[in-house]
């Protein structure tokens, strides 16, 4: 239980990225100067973090595998999501972006032997569904187009892997590593690579409290509690849990903007409770399991 609060409170902190975002446009700041700057102040943070507790060290034969999840998970996942946003529009590019728990079902079968259940498979098909019909419900009761191409598919779809990785890698090196020593090296490789399509823009105080803001809930906070509820989950529940972000998304949306749920919205978000409900219901099963196991 306790690993369940941990993710799905780091999933209501992430469900307040878009807030944050609506917000800074507003400044004048651009999309990826926006995810540059969450990804380089959230470094300094973490970097206080690891120094404080000593935890800055990692082996050199690491170092290769901490820069790719930089490239990986900040980099490309940062900047396929705004790729896909842009040519498919918000709606769809979120619904390919919650493929994520379909990949990690997947990889974690693959990579970290982890079984592929019936329950796991029947959650990733409702999450799925149901992060569509929240994006996707206004177009379908207004016939309104979609804006489709290959490239923005492609983008979405990539945008999935790669936020998949984030499970994956957690629980290939949380055992290795803090979670602070992780983003200490992993965070200012992708903001660098990221540095090279970032045109700057003059920023207001408040421009720097929203920044500042968004590093700190959505990223320092956030992330140190996912990976504290990884350790005490397996990958695959983990990222159905994680599906709750854009619930908490459609309700900061309603009470900050008046935004209404539609019929398709309230069904969304109902598949995606209902799969973090059969998640915890299985963790409980097979904590007891394990229990009758030791007796």
């Amino acid at each position: 239980m306790v690993g369940f609060l941990y993710v799905l409170s780091a999933a209501s902190m992430w469900g307040l990225i878009g807030l944050f975002t609506q917000y800074t446009l507003a400044e004048g700041i651009s999309a990826l100067e926006i995810a540059f700057w969450r990804a380089a102040l959230a470094w300094i943070m973490f970097l206080i973090h690891a120094s404080l507790t000593k935890q800055v060290k990692v082996h050199r034969t690491d170092l290769p595998a901490l820069f790719g999840f930089g490239f990986i998970c900040v980099t490309l996942f940062y900047g396929s999501y705004q790729l896909a946003i842009r040519d498919v529009g918000i709606g769809l590019a979120a619904v390919l972006l919650y493929t994520a728990p379909a990949w990690v079902a997947l990889l974690s079968w693959l990579v970290l032997k982890e079984a592929l259940t019936t329950t796991k498979m029947a959650c990733v098909v409702m999450t799925i569904l149901g992060v569509a019909c929240i994006s996707l419900g206004p177009q379908l009761l207004t016939g309104a187009p979609f804006n489709l191409n290959l490239f923005g598919l492609a983008a979405g779809l990539l945008s999935g892997f790669t936020y998949a990785l984030y499970y994956i890698f957690g629980k290939k090196f949380l055992y290795r590593y803090a979670t602070p020593t992780i983003f200490v090296y992993a965070l200012p490789f992708g903001a660098a690579l990221l540095f090279p399509f970032v045109t700057f823009a003059d920023k207001t105080p408040q421009a720097w409290l929203l920044l500042i803001g968004l590093a700190l809930v959505t990223s320092y906070i956030a992330f140190s509690l996912y990976y504290a509820g990884l350790k005490r989950l397996d990958a695959t529940h983990a990222s159905i849990i994680a599906t709750f972000e854009p619930v908490v998304a459609a309700l900061s949306a309603y009470i900050l903007f008046g935004e209404h749920f539609s019929i398709f919205g309230s069904i969304g978000s109902a598949l995606i409770l209902v799969a973090v409900f059969l998640v915890i219901l299985s963790g409980s099963k097979a904590r007891r399991a394990e229990a009758l196991n030791e007796v």
